[in-house]
């Protein structure tokens, strides 16, 4: 009687369809994940901007106060004012180096920032940027220190330069088609230190113009060429950009 499959039938789920399923109903194979491993939190190429411009309003606060070299100003020796090896490479030193910097954050960083962590894109554009001011520092300083040098002053150094230079280079290193190449054809370790060293000085000095702190440049675009031959900010199965 149809009275006697009524129970079981209405106690029975439903079969879903595929097209029911939700974007995250597979995991296993990773379809339906949001590419951008930040989600919707936002870039964090838009909060570099933003502290571009917080450190740039307190640059004035400071240089009123006769601080602005104590606080944002590398400059040796590099005990003195220690954290300044990190505010530097948020200062500028006026508005058109921080429209430059601006500019090319936007263009070599977005495509990096959309397929890592907010955290490793903050870390690496800290770190390089550090990196490359102590190196201008110091390869700057022991320079002045030769007998063969007439020394004229001790200059520091500040802006996003290094940093910006690190994620060209590592945008260069990292893309599709430098790493399909890479895996083609078997390059000597040796050959492409000097493949990257080459390729750093000709872009730094492409770059090149008064004022500019070239060692930082060069040594900046280095740290990304072999930061991105390496890829350390990728992240899982993110698609390379």
């Amino acid at each position: 009687m149809p009275s006697g499959n009524r129970k079981g039938t209405r106690n029975r789920r439903p079969a879903r369809s595929p097209s029911d399923a939700t974007p995250n109903s597979s995991p296993e194979d990773g379809r339906g994940r949001d590419p951008n491993p930040n989600g919707g939190s936002g870039s964090p190429v838009l909060e570099i901007l933003v502290v571009f411009l917080a450190v740039y309003l307190l640059q004035g606060v400071a240089a009123f106060a006769g601080a602005m070299g104590g606080l944002f100003v590398l400059a040796p020796p590099l005990t003195d004012n220690p954290w300044t090896i990190v505010t530097s490479v948020y200062a500028h030193g006026g508005m058109g180096h921080l429209l430059s910097n601006s500019v090319a954050l936007l263009l070599f960083g977005w495509p990096i920032a959309r397929a890592t962590s907010r955290l490793r894109f903050h870390l690496f554009f800290a770190i390089t940027g550090a990196l490359a001011g102590i190196s201008q520092i110091l390869l700057t300083d022991a320079v002045l220190a030769s007998p063969l040098v007439a020394a004229t002053g001790r200059p520091g150094v500040l802006g996003a330069s290094g940093a910006v230079f690190a994620l060209m280079g590592y945008l260069i290193a990292s893309n599709r088609l430098s790493a399909g190449l890479a895996s083609f054809v078997d390059v000597p370790r040796w050959v492409a230190i000097t493949v990257f060293v080459v390729l750093a000085a000709a872009v730094t000095l492409a770059t090149a113009s008064p004022g500019v702190a070239l060692v930082a440049h060069f040594a900046g675009f280095l740290l990304g060429l072999f930061a991105g031959r390496a890829r350390v900010l990728h992240v899982g199965r993110q698609p390379r950009y």
